[in-house]
């Protein structure tokens, strides 16, 4: 039996009210949206019908259209031409922030294998943003490294580097991980800052994606320190929504733990 009628078998119509303040059709979005997170449905699995979904939640097709639609537009579903309505999820990916690991050891852990393709690499001279959040001098030069993160070959991240050339003076240096190179030169990054922003993906970065215009993501810059709190690194990141969790322990007083979980 495929996962989709398991999942299908177990769709819950008290997840829906009309007495909520959400129209139903961003209510059953949600829900749906809540069974891909789980794993109910997987990549490349089909949803039920419309009719099927609208008899199972008790809800109208139009309902059903527009809650789809909501997915569809955020790329989280594609509809194949006389073949129905599929899962668009690849590799999936919940990141710590309490620990600073590379991008590429992120996917390593999972068991995923990272790549990327190179926009452009170059020295150049800092812009004023970059001499700031490195703490260089005017006129300082840096090593610009812009690159396509992959998982298993699914786009998850455009990820522009900044580093001081005096730690990386030539960009081709890196073919796979900066942090080696980074450990490799003695510069080990120790601690990092990082600013996490909500925003719709242009046209431009959406296609490099490969999701749709306007399609959620999270834009993270982040300064990283070595262990004396000199500035090595200064990113600036953009991760699709769909694919990507970040997860921030919070420990209370009485020695609790908490969750946050953010897509």
């Amino acid at each position: 039996m495929s996962n989709h009628l398991s999942a299908a078998d177990s769709f819950d119509k008290a997840a829906l009210s009309s007495d909520l303040p959400l129209p139903l059709y961003l209510q059953l979005a949600r829900y749906l949206r809540g069974l891909i997170a789980s794993g109910k449905f997987g990549h490349q699995d089909a949803l039920p019908s419309e009719r099927e979904l609208a008899e199972r939640l008790g809800v109208s097709r139009v309902t059903v259209r527009k809650a789809l639609r909501e997915l569809l537009d955020e790329g989280l579903l594609q509809q194949r031409q006389g073949a129905g309505t599929f899962v668009n999820r690849g590799p999936y990916v919940e990141q710590r922030l309490s620990t600073l690991t590379s991008f590429s050891d992120d996917m390593s852990s999972r068991g995923l294998s990272a790549g990327s393709l190179w926009l452009h690499r170059q020295v150049t001279i800092a812009s004023p943003e970059e001499t700031l959040a490195l703490g260089l001098s005017p006129g300082a030069t840096v090593s610009r490294m812009q690159r396509l993160r992959t998982a298993n070959d699914t786009p998850m991240a455009l990820e522009l580097a900044v580093v001081p050339t005096r730690f990386v003076p030539d960009p081709s240096e890196v073919k796979g991980s900066l942090y080696d190179v980074l450990r490799r030169r003695g510069c080990t990054p120790f601690r990092a800052l990082q600013r996490l922003t909500a925003i719709k993906l242009q046209a431009e970065q959406a296609e490099q994606l490969g999701v749709p215009e306007g399609a959620p993501a999270l834009y993270i810059e982040r300064r990283t320190m070595l262990e004396d709190g000199t500035p090595v690194e200064f990113v600036r990141s953009h991760y699709r929504g769909d694919a990507y969790d970040f997860v921030v322990e919070l420990n209370l007083a009485g020695g609790s733990r908490v969750q946050e979980v953010g897509s």
